[in-house]
């Protein structure tokens, strides 16, 4: 048929190839960096980046697999600020007996582990409190008073 001769169409390289439009892999509900989160307290400024319909960036994660789960920090970009926070709440697949949110969902802090908040709007997994009171001993920071303005647990 082509008598040894390869076609002009296949030495063309004007050959266009289809890429597929779906994903391979599953939707990944992690917190890493660039996460969107929903702030959860009523900060001044947390209030006013939800308002606005931008929401906070993760660009740190202060573990060593940068993925964060419920309880660990993060370093927030807001506003045009860096902020500190802790993760009260994630969409990915938990382990038995802990709640899976909607949201990924974070509390405002300051350095010394002070919620800028004065009270947190949704109920906050009631196995933080043994998370945090870990880390109050272990970092320094005072989070025992994040558990005391959390309206509700679950």
């Amino acid at each position: 048929m082509f008598r040894g001769k390869l076609p002009s169409l296949l030495l063309s390289k004007e050959i266009k190839v289809l890429k597929h439009s779906y994903h391979t892999t599953q939707c990944l509900n992690h917190v890493m960096h660039m996460s969107r989160l929903r702030v959860v307290d009523n900060s001044e400024i947390g209030r006013q980046a939800m308002a606005e319909g931008k929401p906070p960036k993760v660009i740190g994660v202060y573990n060593d697999t940068h993925i964060a789960t419920i309880g660990d920090r993060v370093l927030l970009a807001i506003k045009g600020e860096k902020k500190k926070g802790i993760i009260v709440g994630v969409k990915k697949h938990q382990k038995p007996n802990i709640p899976k949110m909607d949201t990924n969902n974070v509390v405002l802090i300051d350095d010394n582990g002070t919620p800028l908040g004065t009270r947190i709007q949704v109920p906050i997994p009631s196995m933080l409190r043994t998370i945090l009171k870990e880390k109050t001993v272990a970092k320094g920071a005072d989070y025992t008073k994040l558990l005391a303005i959390a309206t509700t647990f679950i």
